[in-house]
């Protein structure tokens, strides 16, 4: 926080008369993660604004756009608070500047706490220099003017101006400081909290060039890249004369890497005229490689050391609460389970991609990623070249889901264009090289163990968590916190892990950590329910006023949990739940990404085990302000078709050290036909600062399918994908 009465010079509002006439609104200063404003070290510049003489306001999107809406949620902030309409705003997309941007990237949910006050600021401090602007022109104070649709107004005499009437008068002017600058109440908004369609939604849906794979360039040329399908692979031989003579081959070479995940993986790159040569000429390339020691890991081998790591003491202990073993001896029900779940695929629907072009010893990108700035140092380490040597144009992601946070593709990209060198090159994956080439969700293995006490009440908890990673560290994305809940809310808790070494590359995929231990620790909560005799939803409720307040960061909170319990019992009607063979409604919670969600999923299953998922309910906590309804709606909709996808047949299977399924015929993703008929979504307002969205909805929906599915059948899920179980009953 900025605890000055005034920022410093190198942290104000400046505005200057660009070229076209227009005004240049642009605001030096710091986002902390929530969004407060702190001096900025370096100087570095923040979003800005454009206003036409015409009235047109342009703003520009800064964070990479990956079908999460902030394209279109954080300019309705700068622009509410500018006090335009909707209408007369364009939004364009920057690319990375470092010198003008921070926090320029997309992943974990935290484009609105990183952003929400810093954007306001930005369009309420242009406000009031319009505003101070026309009070001058008139010789009025200021405080008797006020805006409104692009107009400053003199209510007193009946004078109006508009923006672009003032432009050059506010570029004379000081600029306001930003820890002074007003912003409007809440209720005074008129764009945040409305239905804002995407920006680009006419662009997509009419073809327009919006993606990294959309990039043509004059003179460009087509590449693919075959790389060892095992990670630390390297090329031995391989037949390149013979593909230098085949049609439209311009090049073919070797690329040496290392086995870093994020880096340059050795393989042979073909450039050609078209990228179908290239395709082409591929299906005869004819490569030895020496995979090295991860092509002896497998699924199955992992499965089989996990079952005997649990047998055995574990590694370490995460955490332990109270005497576990003594509140199990004395529990009137113990309840005991095994979960697992398997590694997944990010599967984007646009393979990764990246069009570059090297000269003179500078580097231009055209690339879809989800962190740009890491990324050029990526490239600019790998070629020998400063950062400052690297431009990097951002496109919008067809789907991103934490695969764009690694860019490999993009320094593949780059070493190819240095290779031909003053030619731009579009290098373009399969399917097959996405899913051969992925950072996987991890999989992993739970031995639950639980009590409850003769009154119904948990009492004691257990977790031996076998993982992936090496001594105190997991693998990307294949932990699990000490604060994971149930923890706090139960007096003897134990949580240990041990851990396996992995060859395999894994990372962070949609909710990452979360989208698999809310499907264990929901689905474990329900066994337990069952065991006490109680209602599922009024265990969980009961389960969550026993709890203590955090101390330990970012946490579960208790009320606003049990606030959205509460709603989504209340929307699905869970107390008057049809009770019935072959029909089924199971609940489910969880927190991640500062989103409180619970969830309630109906189902039917026919004797044959044919499953149906019929409706499913969305309660969500996001804090005081939902931005963008439509949006928010889309993005809780679009986690749970997401989940139940994961959930029915999502599976990567590895052998030999990579994995067996390599397109959409082994790796189904949910269709129209497996999505829920109907997604009802409520949010619960609380005085909570607002956070985000893209990830926090998905988890619950995977436990409350699965318990649903026991409602209906008496069936229990504890190892996914659902579809490799046998759902009949009698």
């Amino acid at each position: 926080m900025n605890t000055r009465g005034r920022v410093s010079r190198r942290e104000f509002l400046h505005a200057t008369l660009v070229a076209s006439g227009g005004l240049l609104l642009s605001m030096r200063l710091g986002a902390s993660a929530r969004g407060a404003v702190a001096p900025a070290a370096n100087g570095a510049l923040n979003p800005w604004i454009g206003i036409s003489p015409d009235g047109i306001v342009t703003i520009m999107a800064q964070n990479p756009e990956i079908g999460q809406g902030v394209k279109t949620m954080l300019p309705m902030l700068i622009a509410d608070e500018l006090d335009v309409d909707w209408k007369d705003v364009r939004v364009e997309q920057a690319g990375l500047d470092t010198t003008n941007y921070k926090d320029q990237t997309a992943g974990g949910s935290t484009a609105t706490p990183t952003h929400w006050l810093p954007m306001r600021r930005v369009g309420a401090a242009g406000r009031a220099l319009l505003v101070g602007a026309a009070a001058a022109t008139w010789g009025v104070p200021e405080a008797e003017c006020t805006t409104a649709s692009g107009t400053v107004r003199h209510p007193k005499s009946g004078r109006s101006l508009k923006y672009g009437a003032l432009l050059e008068k506010a570029a004379s002017l000081p600029a306001p400081a930003l820890d002074q600058v007003k912003l409007k109440d809440p209720k005074d908004f008129k764009i945040i909290g409305t239905r804002v369609k995407g920006v680009d939604n006419h662009a997509i849906v009419t073809g327009m060039p919006l993606y990294g794979i959309d990039v043509k360039l004059p003179g460009m040329l087509y590449a693919v890249y075959q790389k060892c399908p095992v990670l630390g692979g390297t090329v031995v031989s391989a037949n390149l004369d013979e593909i230098r003579g085949l049609w439209g081959v311009r090049q073919v070479f070797t690329l040496e890497g290392g086995t870093a995940f994020d880096g340059l993986r050795s393989g042979v790159a073909i450039v050609a005229d078209s990228w179908w040569a290239a395709r082409k000429a591929r299906e005869q390339l004819k490569v030895v490689w020496n995979e090295g020691p991860a092509a002896a890991q497998s699924s199955a081998g992992f499965a089989a050391q996990a079952a005997e790591l649990a047998k055995q003491p574990p590694q370490r202990s995460l955490r332990k609460d109270g005497d576990v073993v003594a509140a199990l001896g004395g529990a009137a029900q113990v309840v005991r389970a095994e979960y697992s779940y398997p590694f997944l695929s990010h599967a984007t629907l646009e393979p990764q991609n990246c069009t570059a072009q090297y000269q003179d010893g500078k580097l231009e990108l055209w690339v879809r990623t989800q962190t740009p700035e890491n990324g050029r140092a990526l490239a600019a380490k790998t070629l020998g070249l400063q950062p400052g040597d690297v431009t990097i144009h951002l496109t919008r992601l067809g789907g991103g889901f934490g695969r764009g946070l690694r860019n490999d593709y993009l320094v593949e990209g780059a070493a190819i264009a240095k290779q031909v060198n003053g030619v731009p090159v579009k290098l373009l994956w399969t399917r097959e090289d996405d899913m051969a080439n992925d950072f996987y969700r991890p999989g992993g293995f739970h031995y639950l163990t639980g009590g409850v006490d003769a009154a119904g009440k948990l009492v004691a908890w257990r977790n031996h968590f076998v993982s992936f990673g090496e001594g105190q560290r997991f693998a990307s994305s294949a932990g699990i916190s000490a604060t994971e809940f149930p923890q706090r809310f139960i007096p003897n808790f134990a949580l240990d892990a041990s851990v396996m070494p992995l060859g395999v590359p894994t990372g962070p995929l949609r909710a990452p950590g979360s989208n698999g231990i809310a499907f264990v620790m929901q689905s474990f909560l329900d066994e337990l329910a069952h065991a006490a005799g109680k209602d599922p939803l009024q265990f969980r409720l009961e389960l969550l006023a026993s709890g203590q307040p955090p101390s330990e960061g970012n946490s579960l909170n208790a009320d606003r949990m049990r606030g959205v319990l509460q709603l989504v019992a209340e929307k699905s009607g869970w107390a008057a739940k049809r009770q019935e063979r072959g029909k089924g409604m199971g609940v489910a919670f969880h927190y991640s990404h500062l989103g409180h969600f619970a969830e309630v999923v109906q189902v039917s299953v026919t004797r044959q085990g044919a499953l149906a998922v019929e409706k499913v309910w969305v309660a969500g906590d996001i804090g005081s302000q939902v931005i963008n309804p439509s949006n928010a709606e889309q993005q809780a909709q679009g986690s749970v078709i997401d989940g139940i996808g994961q959930a029915l047949a999502l599976e990567i299977t590895i052998e030999g050290g990579h994995a067996v399924q390599s397109n959409f015929d082994h790796y189904e993703l949910p269709r129209l036909t497996k999505a829920p008929p109907e997604i009802e979504v409520h949010f619960r307002i609380s005085d909570n600062p607002p956070t985000g969205l893209g990830e926090p909805a998905l988890p619950p929906v995977l436990p409350a399918l699965c318990n649903a599915i026991f409602a209906a059948t008496g069936k229990r899920i504890r190892a996914l994908p659902i579809g490799k179980q046998d759902l009949s009953w009698a």
